[in-house]
């Protein structure tokens, strides 16, 4: 029988000051690129995550293209990717004329293969795109160390990891430059917001004249280089401020939920992989609590019952070398092919009940 109840994959959490600090943009009327509230942003994330500079952008997208432009990124040049990533981080490489070179993940973290990135290097590699997904991260020592080894700068993709550790360090500080997406359903949100972030003063000062359309630093309405209008609003600003005040009761909901998802399925003897991690190194945020079915089959099985039910699913990415605009790419990719077939992000907001997580894993119990 059909229920009228819906489950969604994901709702924004508001706990705090956010219509407050709205309000207070409006009272004042700075409600575009500048205000107390962008200033303040950057200054408290800078701070919580451990980096020098963190610039407000637009949106996740323009971070990673911002990021590569400051880099030098540009025609000829070659970098490498996972093919199993959403794919703005392949296309900000094509926004550059760049070629993205694709490389396969590990099958028990879905995090990069740092072994096959070492393979994939060639004279034409200037940088590499490490995006930490789902709540994970990758590993960073290792990437660090073969980056360094070959002079090849690092790009954090850390759209999905926002308050994810690594050995007790937060990603997007371990590369040259890193990017964090606030769309609506990522951990902290503004609805559509972006920050880019480094320790490197000359990056941050390039990033912050190419969001503002090229504005020189000492300079009224004088522009020295073609610049872009990726700048954040003072109004997406003090929702994002208002979220990163309680960014770390958002992540232990998250992480409890995550934990509620394992003991079910443990309880229920339910046959799926749990995405989590089992070395000690990592602080998962679960951004997306995400199962592996056993088979593709499987999964469309499972998904089908539980939109019936009520409960919104999505599947997980599909590599990018299979999408027509990055189709006849080289490379063996299995490992990115089979998480892609039979990988499903669950319902992960932080206000999901236990008894939403029971009712979601019986479900798929039943379907399987």
């Amino acid at each position: 029988m059909q229920t009228t109840r819906r489950i969604p994959v994901y709702q924004p959490a508001f706990f705090g000051n956010e219509k407050k600090y709205v309000n207070e943009c409006l009272d004042s009327t700075w409600i575009s690129g500048t205000g107390k509230f962008v200033t303040t942003f950057e200054e408290e994330f800078a701070k919580k995550i451990g980096t020098n500079h963190a610039i407000t952008v637009s949106n996740g997208t323009v971070a990673l293209h911002l990021a590569l432009l400051v880099l030098d990124i540009k025609e000829n040049d070659e970098v490498i990717v996972p093919t199993f990533t959403y794919i703005a981080s392949v296309n900000a490489i094509k926004y550059c004329n760049a070629s993205p070179v694709f490389i396969d993940s590990l099958a028990d973290t879905w995090q990069l293969d740092q072994e096959d990135f070492r393979k994939k290097i060639t004279s034409k590699t200037k940088a590499i795109i490490v995006p930490h997904l789902y709540g994970m991260a990758c590993e960073m020592n290792e990437i660090c160390k073969i980056a360094k080894e070959h002079n090849i700068k690092i790009v954090e993709d850390t759209a999905e990891a926002f308050g994810t550790t690594y050995h007790d360090k937060y990603t997007g500080t371990f590369g040259n430059i890193a990017t964090f997406s606030f769309f609506g359903n990522k951990t902290i949100t503004c609805g559509e917001g972006g920050m880019v972030t480094t320790d490197d003063e000359v990056l941050a000062e390039r990033v912050r004249n190419l969001k503002s359309q090229g504005l020189a630093k000492h300079g009224e309405y004088f522009h020295d280089v073609i610049g872009y209008n990726y700048r954040m609003t003072n109004i997406t600003a003090a929702i994002g401020l208002a979220q990163l005040e309680r960014a770390d009761f958002i992540i232990e909901k998250k992480r409890q939920l995550a934990k509620n998802y394992h003991k079910e399925f443990l309880k229920q003897n339910c046959d799926v992989i749990f995405h989590e991690d089992k070395s000690g190194k990592i602080f998962h945020t679960y951004w997306m609590c995400s199962i592996l079915f056993k088979d593709a089959k499987t999964r469309e099985i499972a998904r089908t019952k539980m939109k019936e039910v009520g409960i919104e699913t999505r599947p997980v990415f599909v590599p990018a070398h299979l999408m027509p605009i990055y189709s006849g790419k080289e490379g063996d990719f299995k490992v990115a092919e089979n998480l892609a077939k039979r990988g499903i992000n669950l319902p992960s907001w932080p206000e999901l009940t236990l008894e939403d997580v029971k009712f979601i894993v019986s479900t798929i119990k039943q379907a399987i």
